[in-house]
């Protein structure tokens, strides 16, 4: 007959038999089961799993420094004109890439060409001014000491002349001394002869030769006083002709005067050509510069100039951002605290927000200030009261080269910098 339910649950309670250990069926306590212990090693190795995780997680972050307080950082080239001029042609537009050397601004050259063709013929001039003056150098030289020669040679002439002068007007003085002296004998022989030939004691042809011959004496004391004024004429006009040999002996003797005059007039001139020079170039980079090139390959931006303008020196006429890897960076504004293992040369991980890439770089050099130092007007405590700011330090980051061939980053985006500190 089947048991009931009943009666198999009062059979289960009945005591059984005691095993040898005196832990039997009916000892009143449960067996030991495997399961729980199975449990228990296997949380025990999850638990040290998970630690194992942590510790190479923490690992993992403490050798890297990150911060999102970074951008992109670039050089913006300002371009303005360098000289006054009218604009005739701007060849390109804001966000228009260009490459170094293309033409952007074309200002009309035609003052500037008129300028330079007068620098050009003043130069000639100049130029020509001072070869003739520096010709003349090694002439003055030459005719100085052939002047210095023949002013020595006239000296020496006119002082032989005017000793010639001077004899010769000794002779004549002494000339007329002695038809002076006949001419007195002559007289006394006519003053003798004349009351003797009155009262017929001498012949009459002896009193008229006698007034003859006084006559003839009286003839040559005029003659003898000529000869010796135009011999004293003589001796002042060799005089004078030895005082103009010796002035310009004198002259000729300022030879190295002269040739220095004469050098210092071909340096003047040769100056005055150098300056002319220094025009002629000046037109020449004038007339270059009413055509604006690009400094260097970049996007065009802030455009302000336009056709028909009137530009000065100096005046913006738009900006050009160069975007490769040179010209770019990125400044990280990390925390003080984030800095004590940070230094120049580690790798960095840089993921762009605009790309949601990811580009390698290095960390270029940490700035000497904190951002707050740098700015206008940096904070002070005035107050005296202190509370504890965690400061920020700018950290410049270069990116690797050729990881941007397309130019796609631009000054201003947002990136986090990832830094591997350790």
């Amino acid at each position: 007959m089947a048991s009931t339910p009943t009666q198999i649950s009062e059979t289960s309670k009945l005591p059984g038999p005691k095993s040898p250990a005196g832990e039997g069926v009916g000892s009143g306590r449960p067996p030991v089961r495997p399961s729980k212990t199975r449990k228990r090693l296997l949380f025990a190795a999850l638990a040290l799993v998970i630690l194992a995780i942590g510790v190479l997680l923490y690992l993992h972050f403490a050798a890297w420094e990150s911060t999102d307080d970074a951008q992109i950082d670039g050089y913006i080239y300002p371009l303005s004109s360098r000289v006054t001029g009218y604009v005739t042609r701007v060849a390109v537009d804001d966000n228009q890439y260009v490459e170094a050397g293309t033409v952007l601004v074309q200002l009309d050259p035609k003052d500037y060409e008129v300028a330079l063709a007068n620098a050009k013929a003043t130069l000639a001039n100049d130029q020509a001014s001072a070869a003739a003056l520096q010709t003349n150098v090694p002439l003055t030289s030459v005719n100085t000491s052939s002047q210095l020669s023949s002013a020595q040679a006239d000296v020496d002439n006119t002082k032989a002349g005017l000793l010639a002068a001077q004899q010769s007007f000794d002779a004549a003085q002494a000339s007329l001394l002695q038809a002076e002296a006949n001419d007195l004998k002559a007289q006394d022989d006519v003053n003798r002869y004349k009351p003797l030939a009155a009262k017929d004691e001498i012949p009459q042809q002896q009193y008229t030769q006698a007034v003859d011959s006084q006559k003839a004496t009286a003839a040559a004391v005029d003659a003898a006083r000529a000869s010796a004024a135009a011999d004293e004429q003589a001796v002042t006009q060799a005089r004078a002709r030895v005082a103009q040999a010796q002035a310009e002996l004198q002259y000729a003797e300022t030879k190295p005067q002269q040739i220095s005059v004469q050098r210092s007039r071909a340096e003047a001139a040769e100056a005055e050509s150098e300056q002319a020079a220094a025009v002629l170039q000046q037109a020449q980079l004038n007339l270059q510069y009413t055509t604006i090139v690009a400094p260097i390959s970049g996007i065009v931006g802030q455009r302000s100039v336009q056709p028909g303008q009137n530009v000065s020196p100096g005046q913006q006429l738009m900006t050009i951002v160069p975007l490769d890897s040179q010209n770019i960076w990125v400044t990280a504004n990390f925390k003080e605290t984030q800095l004590k293992y940070m230094r120049p040369g580690q790798p960095v991980k840089i993921s762009v927000d605009t790309y949601g890439r990811t580009y390698n770089g290095h960390v270029l050099n940490i700035a000497g200030s904190t951002g707050s130092r740098y700015s206008l007007l940096p904070p002070e405590n005035a107050t005296g009261n202190y509370v504890k700011v965690v400061q920020r330090i700018p950290v410049k980051i270069l990116f690797d080269k050729g990881q941007d061939p397309e130019h796609l980053l631009r000054p201003g985006m947002s990136v986090e910098p990832d830094v591997k500190v350790k």
